[in-house]
């Protein structure tokens, strides 16, 4: 019994800005931090509502088949924990360095 297997395409990399640049330490160019969580989050927003219009074309019968529905609800709910996991460690680097004394 043979089974084909579809490709899984690779994740793209992140692009990480150098750190010794001066024009990103002064805040005249670059990606600012802001900026990252900003379109993390949007990325995050975007795949639960892609997932909640999969689900609703499921519900409704409008020729969504199951499998990508639940595929999509679960990638959704991965880049959320992916998200949350990030967010912790912010915050746990954040409060670290308030704690260092001066």
């Amino acid at each position: 019994m043979s089974m084909k297997m579809a490709n899984i395409s690779p994740i793209a990399p992140i692009a990480v800005p150098e750190m010794g640049s001066t024009s990103e330490a002064t805040g005249s160019g670059g990606i600012s931090f802001k900026d990252v969580l900003g379109n993390a989050i949007q990325g995050v927003e975007s795949a639960r509502s892609s997932a909640d219009q999969m689900v609703s074309k499921f519900l409704s019968g409008e020729g969504e088949d199951l499998h990508s529905t639940i595929l999509a609800s679960q990638r959704a709910e991965l880049e959320f924990q992916m998200f949350l996991q990030v967010r912790n460690k912010v915050v746990s680097a954040y409060q670290e360095v308030m704690r260092m004394p001066m």
